[in-house]
């Protein structure tokens, strides 16, 4: 696996429509891998195509379902759900706004309403077809990484934003 770089804010992949992946390969098993580590080293919570510079529809997301509340243990092995030409069947009436970011926008945060459950159909990485439910972050984080495929970003959403006055610092 190979971390890809991040495309960062000004970049104009970030406003494009993806277009659909049409072949599942050993190409797309390894952009995948790849997003997945490249997230992971990010501390990010998902990662879409156009965000390392890939104009297809696919994101991952980091499957908060069942990880432990606190600290995680030093041997945890994260989950991740693999999204490939992704569509949102249903979003519920209730929605929750808070502050989001991005990997994209480091430093920006802003605040953004989305619905507080969602209903997706995805394909996996052999091309097989799969429908799950999610709620609270998972599905934010779906929500958000979709918008990515759209060419629609936090920065078009937000209705206000949080600055961090330090983005670099740790």
């Amino acid at each position: 696996m190979a971390l890809r770089t991040i495309v960062q804010d000004g970049d104009p992949i970030l406003k494009k429509v993806c277009r659909p992946v049409i072949q599942f390969d050993d190409r797309l098993a390894t952009l995948l891998d790849d997003m997945r580590e490249t997230l992971l080293r990010a501390d990010g919570l998902g990662l879409a195509g156009p965000q390392v510079g890939i104009l297809r529809r696919l994101f991952v997301c980091l499957d908060d379902r069942d990880m432990p509340e606190g600290e995680l243990p030093p041997d945890y092995e994260y989950k991740f759900i693999e999204f490939v030409n992704p569509e949102i069947l249903a979003l519920s009436d209730e929605k929750v706004e808070l502050y989001e970011g991005c990997l994209s926008f480091p430093g920006h945060n802003g605040a953004i309403a989305r619905a507080k459950h969602v209903k997706i159909r995805a394909q996996d990485r052999h091309g097989d077809w799969f429908t799950i439910e999610a709620d609270d972050m998972l599905a934010r984080c779906i929500q958000h990484e979709n918008d990515h495929l759209d060419g629609i970003t936090i920065m078009d959403l937000a209705t206000r934003f949080f600055e961090d006055e330090h983005p670099d610092e740790e």
